[in-house]
C-alpha cells in the first residue's frame, strides 16, 4: 500500500528503506532516522549522491536535527495513559504540561499520549527534552533542500489516480493478506491509508465505489496536511518549487538547488 517504487524505477536507480520492515514491527521516527543514516552512509561509500525524498515531516526532522534524549519510558506509566480516553489524556496533558497542550490538538492521541507519559515518566516537560536534541546529521552533510509545492488540483487528482490504482486486484490481495494475519488493528501498517477502506470493501461493508471514495478523500486529506506541514515548517530559505515537478521541469528543480 506504500506506493512504492516499480521493478523499472530500481533498475534506473538504487532504491533503500522500501518494504524492509515486516509490518507486525512498528517503525519509530528514531528507528527509521538510524536505518536512513546507515543507507546514506553506505551511498557515500559507493560514490553515490544519496537523494532522501519523503513525505513524513516528523521523520526527516529525527534524520536532519535529532532527536530528544528522552529516557526509556516507565512501562507502568505507559499503560496507564495508553489506557485513558483521548479526552481524559488531553485534560490530565492540560494539568501537568498546559504548553504541549496548547500545542497539540485534542484529537492528536499519539502525541498528547506520548506528551503526557513523558513528563509522568520523567518529571520535565518534553519540550525541555526537545531542546537537548542529538544525532542529527545536518551539520555532517552537504544538504541541497528542494520543497514542492504543486498546485492543488494537480496533486489531489494524483491522489484519487493512486488510489484508484491501490483498488486493482494486487492491492485487495495485499490488504487480504494482511487481514488474514490478524495484527493489532493499532500497528501503523494496519491504519495506513486505503488499508481500512480496503478492508472495508472486501468484508462487504462498502461497496467498490464507496471504497474509492473513501479512500481518495483520506488521501487527499494527507495529502493536505503535508502540504500545510511543508509550507510553513521548514526553513524559509529552504527553495520551494510550486510547479509540479515532471521530467521537463527537472532541470529547473535543479538550478533551485545551485
Amino acid at each position: 500500500m506504500s506506493a512504492r517504487p516499480t521493478p523499472e524505477d530500481e533498475t534506473r536507480a538504487p532504491h533503500r528503506l522500501y518494504g524492509y520492515r515486516d509490518g507486525a514491527t512498528p517503525c519509530s521516527a528514531a528507528g527509521w532516522a538510524a536505518d536512513a543514516k546507515q543507507a546514506i552512509a553506505e551511498a557515500h561509500s559507493e560514490g553515490r549522491l544519496p537523494i532522501l525524498v519523503g513525505g513524513t515531516g516528523l521523520y526527516l526532522r529525527t534524520l536532519l536535527d535529532g532527536i530528544a534524549p528522552v529516557p526509556p519510558i516507565d512501562p507502568t506509566v505507559r499503560a496507564e495513559v495508553r489506557a485513558l480516553p483521548v479526552e481524559r489524556s488531553y485534560e490530565a496533558l492540560r494539568s501537568e504540561d498546559a504548553e504541549a497542550a496548547a500545542r497539540l490538538r485534542p484529537s492528536d492521541t499519539t502525541r498528547v499520549a506520548r506528551a503526557l507519559e513523558v513528563v509522568r515518566s520523567t518529571g520535565r516537560p518534553l519540550a525541555l527534552w526537545q531542546e537537548e536534541k542529538v544525532g542529527g546529521i545536518a551539520g555532517d552533510v552537504q544538504l541541497a533542500p528542494l520543497i514542492l509545492l504543486p498546485p492543488r488540483e494537480w496533486l489531489y487528482e494524483r491522489c484519487d489516480r493512486r488510489f484508484t490504482e491501490m483498488m486493482s486486484e494486487e492491492g485487495v490481495a495485499e490488504v487480504r493478506r494482511l487481514a488474514a494475519r490478524r495484527l493489532d488493528p493499532d500497528l501503523p501498517v494496519m491504519r495506513a491509508i486505503g488499508v481500512r477502506e480496503i478492508a472495508a470493501f472486501h468484508s462487504g461493508t462498502l461497496s467498490y465505489d464507496e471504497t474509492l471514495e473513501a479512500g481518495r478523500t483520506a488521501t487527499r486529506q494527507y495529502a493536505k496536511r503535508q502540504y500545510t506541514w511543508f509550507s510553513r515548517q521548514p526553513p524559509a530559505e529552504w527553495p520551494r518549487l510550486h510547479e509540479p515537478l515532471v521530467c521537463g521541469r527537472l532541470a529547473d528543480a535543479l538550478a533551485l538547488l545551485g
